[in-house]
């Protein structure tokens, strides 16, 4: 049985294992070792980690299959959104899932999360980034009543990638 549970401090190293485990799993074959290893250093160090969950307006989920880390959730509001900073949304910033659970719903189950969230925040929309050449993720969010309503860059290493944003009001 999957369980979420908001990510402590105490969950820093699971957390960040669980980070680069699923980015790297979900993106190594579309990128160079490089620009991959040099985002897995910047982006999911201790230091920037614990930095993120000492965020009052971020917080994180982790999917549990009884002690084992098999997905993870984070969420952004106000100033914390990477992008439009509204006071009536959310933003879904990650939601990752290891390959040996996709088919299993975790992904579901964090996506449904986001949304109990939200309804707690008095968020009236849910938004999100999600890779251009990602159409797993794309059918998913589309199959969830998100549509796209605009494009950013999204840093991968030295490659500049296309992001599509995506939106569902709540």
């Amino acid at each position: 049985m999957i369980r979420i549970e908001q990510a402590r401090f105490g969950d820093l190293k699971t957390l960040q294992e669980i980070s680069k485990r699923t980015f790297y799993e979900t993106f190594a074959d579309s990128n160079t070792e490089k620009d991959m290893q040099q985002y897995l250093s910047v982006n999911f160090s201790l230091d920037k980690l614990s930095s993120e969950l000492s965020e009052t307006d971020s917080r994180f989920y982790i999917a549990w299959d009884g002690q084992t880390a098999v997905g993870y959730l984070k969420v952004n509001t106000a100033q914390a959104q990477s992008d439009l900073k509204e006071a009536h949304s959310l933003e879904i910033e990650r939601i990752y899932v290891l390959k040996a659970y996709h088919g299993k719903k975790v992904g579901q189950l964090l996506y449904a999360h986001a949304f109990k969230v939200a309804g707690e925040l008095g968020k009236s929309s849910i938004w999100l980034g999600v890779w251009e050449k990602n159409p797993r993720a794309i059918r998913f969010y589309e199959k969830n009543g998100f549509v796209t309503f605009g494009t950013h860059v999204f840093k991968m290493g030295e490659d500049e990638q296309t992001d599509l944003l995506m939106r569902i009001v709540t």
